[in-house]
């Protein structure tokens, strides 16, 4: 893996393909176990989940439905604090085992805003499965039940993950690079 660079930003190699591949299969195995005697609706949020969400409901064995929601408190590589629902969830979900699908929790904002608008809907339980936690980040406390990778305060792309759009289909996750000084 090289650098990589996108607009004027220098990202280096940080996560591997395998390596997120293998920490998936973990994820997927945790879920069926959890879930063996349910049926999830597994809520991908949109735009940087969904490699995320589609590989990890590959691999899950237990009955699963999917469905999509769309949110967004980011603009470049900063969040705004402002989350703004742009697709709604027009899936029923009362009395259902829901598992949010995230690719990245880090203020805690987008997703303490969408439990919030999931558990007026009444499901049965609400659990969140992201890809990368970044706890140092975090302004709400949120719960994260299933995490990929626990990372540091870097911005990140790849695997679905972008810079104003660009980098999600990278098949590995590259952290931006930071100039050492000596």
């Amino acid at each position: 893996m090289q650098e990589i660079t996108i607009h004027d930003k220098v990202f280096e190699p940080y996560i591997t393909e395998e390596q997120i591949n293998t920490r998936i299969d973990v994820l997927a195995h945790e879920l069926d176990t959890s879930y063996r005697d349910a049926s999830p609706v597994l809520i991908s949020v949109l735009n940087g989940s969904f490699i995320f969400a589609a590989d990890l409901f590959r691999k899950m064995t237990v009955p699963a439905e999917i469905t999509f929601v769309k949110v967004s408190s980011y603009s470049g590589t900063q969040t705004t604090g402002n989350v703004k629902e742009l697709i709604g969830l027009d899936y029923r979900i009362e009395g259902r085992d829901v598992i949010i699908i995230e690719d990245i929790v880090d203020t805690g904002i987008t997703i303490h805003a969408l439990l919030s608008q999931i558990k007026n809907r009444q499901p049965k339980s609400i659990k969140v499965c992201t890809l990368l936690n970044k706890p140092s980040r975090r302004e709400i406390d949120v719960p994260v039940h299933y995490a990929g990778f626990e990372i540091p305060d870097r911005f990140v792309v790849g695997y679905g993950l972008d810079l104003d759009g660009l980098g999600r289909n990278l098949p590995h996750i590259y952290q931006l690079k930071t100039e050492h000084h000596a």
